[in-house]
């Protein structure tokens, strides 16, 4: 799946935030991915359809340096994915075994990729950020993947800090970590996402101006009519 330029700007202005609000009002209460934070403060709003790789627990047998150059690896699936892609990873919260290091992150800027999203941790961490992939995770760590996860494979539903990934879902990642967007609610949150933002930033405008909160957020009825006005 392949984002229009417009889904792609007008996604680029909308929140994780206010992402969740409308998913919320959706009835899905559980889309932000724990354990995903920006590894690089500062590191620009990111859209893109998830590419989805997956861990499980380290097994001896199969968790071996040899492993990497196996048909199934990191390295062979970092080499299907396709451009302006986000790679979201189910590392199990894993917190002392990293995914991918510098390498494996350089190999991804040349693909394209628009970002790594993990609920685990990366390694060679100095040398991740040099590669200017933008990367949101659960920190660091020195030891390899193989120390403490299996991978499986790729292009298949995932979970990734508590949250079900299928392939080609819409992922949202800014300040505030990542979100997921179901691709059957995408069209929802791009008629909505902007109309939010437009009426939290005119709730601050009220606030800024001494404006008291009960009736102004949430918005009772005289609150809204002022709100339409605004708008005309």
């Amino acid at each position: 799946m392949s984002l229009s330029p417009e889904a792609l700007a007008t996604l680029s202005g909308v929140s994780t935030a206010t992402i969740t609000t409308v998913l919320l009002k959706k009835g899905l209460r559980n889309v932000w991915m724990r354990g995903t934070k920006p590894l690089r403060p500062g590191q620009p709003r990111l859209v893109g359809p998830a590419f989805t790789l997956r861990f499980v627990p380290a097994r001896e047998d199969l968790a071996t340096p040899e492993s990497w150059s196996s048909p199934v690896s990191t390295r062979t699936a970092i080499e299907a994915m396709p451009k302006g892609c986000i790679a979201v990873v189910d590392a199990m919260g894993v917190a002392d075994a990293g995914i991918f290091g510098d390498i494996l992150c350089a190999r991804m800027v040349k693909r394209g990729v628009a970002a790594l999203i993990t609920d685990g941790v990366v390694r060679d961490v100095e040398g991740v950020l040099g590669t200017n992939l933008p990367v949101w995770c659960d920190g660091f760590a020195a030891p390899p993947s193989v120390a403490g996860l299996t991978f499986v494979g790729w292009g298949e539903p995932i979970g990734c800090g508590g949250v079900a990934v299928f392939p080609n879902d819409i992922v949202v990642a800014d300040q505030d970590g990542a979100v997921l967007i179901p691709q059957a609610l995408l069209d929802h949150v791009l008629a909505e996402g902007p109309e939010q933002e437009r009426m939290e930033a005119w709730i601050v405008n009220e606030v800024n101006n001494g404006a008291a909160l009960p009736g102004l957020y949430p918005m009772n009825a005289e609150t809204k009519a002022r709100y339409a006005a605004s708008k005309k």
